[in-house]
């Protein structure tokens, strides 16, 4: 609740519908100087203001209450993406952390390497798609060879597997909800 300033999402509003802060004031029946102190931080509405300012607004009430976002925060540039090495498969994180309900990796599988000895269970549903050479998916006990543009949806708790027997390195665009590794 920290990052919320109802004043200023009120005076986001306005002037995105072009009302000046007297022709508001006079809509909400409120008075102008008690609007300014409201836009600027000093004042706290009641909930029947901040009600009565969402409907003349055309916001949902809820709106005033949400949370700011940076979102600065929401880009990852190529060159700046957390990389981690597991044995000798490389991760490279395209969502900017592990936080919220799902995180999105590259995965890069070298010739003749395996993710693991045996398939493996974990609580995350996945979907996987190829970027680049192929890949052998082991699902249970079936197994299927991935080429370029194929895709896999992997339930949460289905033992799986990456194998790449080929002779290029693959690169797998995988999303995991909720992030695990």
């Amino acid at each position: 609740m920290e990052n919320i300033d109802i004043g200023k999402k009120v005076e986001k509003f306005r002037k995105a519908k072009g009302l000046s802060s007297r022709e508001l004031a006079k809509l909400a029946e409120i008075t102008p100087s008690m609007l300014s102190q409201i836009e600027r931080g000093l004042a706290n509405p009641s909930i029947s203001t901040l009600k009565i300012l969402a409907k003349c607004l055309d916001v949902p009430t809820f709106s005033f209450l949400l949370e700011e976002i940076n979102t600065s925060h929401l880009v990852v540039r190529s060159n700046e993406r957390k990389t981690m090495k597991v044995k000798e498969l490389t991760y490279s994180l395209v969502s900017p952390d592990f936080t919220g309900n799902l995180a999105t990796a590259i995965m890069e599988v070298p010739p003749m390497k395996s993710s693991s000895e045996s398939p493996l269970a974990h609580k995350g549903e996945e979907v996987a798609y190829v970027l680049e050479g192929k890949i052998k998916v082991y699902l249970e006990e079936e197994v299927y060879v991935l080429e370029k543009g194929d895709s896999v949806k992997i339930p949460s708790h289905l033992k799986h597997k990456w194998d790449n027997p080929f002779e290029e390195k693959a690169v797998i665009l995988f999303s995991v909800t909720p992030p695990v590794f």
